[in-house]
């Protein structure tokens, strides 16, 4: 598989829409945070995202990018796109996920925005459309194609691809003389340089994103090696253990929780860039972790007061950047399906993928379509054109890895034991 992605490897990238209503979280009323705008006139297509059309916020680049190019469709179509959104107040509500899945299993939208996990677990139920028949399907990169199908079928297409990084302030590394880190060794040396000169907490964490060290440092051999394919099937067969990959990154997350590096407490409360954020623009946090599309979004990190440099997780083979795949996709038995699908495919198309990315700075998931990054992503970026990442998200694994990695982080951040998260992936794998 890593042989075929790597002819398409210098368009990785970013899809920022979702990241930051993520994975996991408690149960509550599922319609209490839920916005709907109606429009009586022309065809309806309706569709579930984060964030709604109305009261866009215009600084929001993520939002604008994916309101612009909808208007756009809207119009060569004749049609109205009526946005139905959800977004978590706090760790308590439903997550986006949970509310998505229950939205489609009972049919109430023809379009969903949807994370790795939703991808994998309703296209593996057959409650989603091939795509495959798309007429813009064919610009497509082979990467998209790899991580988005389920059982043969194409389930979902991206805007933009993910990417997570390191976002680091340059200065504050500077000024105490330490280089960027490049394995996981390193990083311990520099927050505890961090630590003894006063900073708190040198890495400012949520409740979505801290599973990215896990991933950097279980698959770096493996998605930059020889043998994915056959180590993927391993796995698959129960030939393989996934708890064998994630030990040494759990027990990484473990020291650096127990060395007070990270502040296990707040980062399981935590909502993503709302919690960490604000002291990491303040400069009293040296380091977070965020999507790439955070480093263009005013909103998030895009107009700092400081040098701002996104870097890959270390790993054993240096600073490893990871990727993951949202997407549309379309129910199976949506009520507009017709009209949804053309609305997909004018969405996907090279036309629309271009207006996307110059608006979102961001690399496409067309092969067509290419975007220059600003400075502050120029190190992640430079790391996967040479083809170095690991995919958090891939439908070739029977075990949906962003979700169920995150649930089991949120367990070690909540007093769980290294062994105890362990047989929480055998669990998962059905092996001992």
């Amino acid at each position: 598989m890593k042989k075929n992605m790597k002819k398409f490897v210098a368009v990785f990238i970013a899809g920022a829409l979702i990241v930051m209503v993520s994975a996991c979280g408690k149960e509550k009323d599922s319609n209490h945070n839920l916005v709907k705008n109606e429009k009586e006139e022309k065809k309806v297509v309706t569709m579930f995202t984060p964030m709604g059309k109305a009261d866009a916020n215009a600084d929001n680049i993520a939002r604008f990018a994916q309101e612009k190019t909808v208007i756009s469709v809207e119009k060569k179509l004749n049609l109205y796109v009526d946005y139905r959104s959800y977004t978590a107040d706090d760790y308590k509500d439903k997550t986006y996920d949970e509310v998505l899945v229950d939205r489609a299993h009972n049919n109430m939208d023809d379009m969903y925005l949807m994370n790795s996990d939703s991808i994998k677990l309703l296209g593996g139920e057959g409650a989603l459309v091939d795509l495959s028949s798309l007429s813009n399907v064919k610009n497509l990169r082979e990467v998209v194609k790899t991580a988005n199908t389920v059982n043969g079928k194409l389930v979902a297409i991206p805007q933009e691809i993910v990417a997570y990084g390191l976002f680091v302030n340059k200065d504050m590394f500077d000024k105490y003389k330490l280089e960027l880190p490049e394995t996981p060794e390193d990083l311990l040396e520099c927050c505890k340089v961090f630590k003894e000169n006063g900073i708190k907490t040198p890495i400012g964490a949520n409740r979505w994103w801290l599973e990215c060290f896990v991933f950097a440092q279980a698959y770096a051999d493996m998605y930059n090696g020889n043998d994915t394919e056959a180590e993927i099937e391993a796995l698959n067969s129960g030939k393989a253990k996934y708890s064998d990959y994630m030990r040494s990154g759990f027990e990484y997350l473990k020291k650096m929780m127990d060395l007070g590096y990270i502040d296990a407490k707040t980062a399981y409360m935590y909502e993503a860039i709302d919690g960490e954020g604000p002291d990491f623009m303040a400069q009293k946090t040296p380091i977070v972790m965020a999507y790439w599309g955070a480093a263009n979004a005013e909103t998030a990190y895009g107009n700092p007061d400081f040098n701002l440099q996104v870097i890959g997780f270390p790993s054993s083979l240096g600073q490893m950047p990871l990727l993951t795949l949202t997407g549309y996709g379309i129910g199976k038995k949506a009520e507009h399906l017709e009209d949804a699908m053309k609305v997909l495919d004018e969405m996907v198309s090279d036309e629309s993928l271009q207006m996307y990315a110059d608006q979102n700075k961001v690399i496409s998931p067309s092969k067509n379509v290419e975007v220059k990054c600003i400075d502050a992503l120029k190190p992640l970026n430079d790391k996967i054109n040479e083809g170095v990442y690991v995919l958090a998200s891939n439908a070739n694994m029977e075990v949906e890895q962003w979700g169920n990695t995150c649930i089991i982080v949120r367990k070690l951040l909540g007093g769980a034991t290294v062994e105890e998260c362990m047989a929480e992936f055998d669990k998962l794998q059905g092996v001992q």
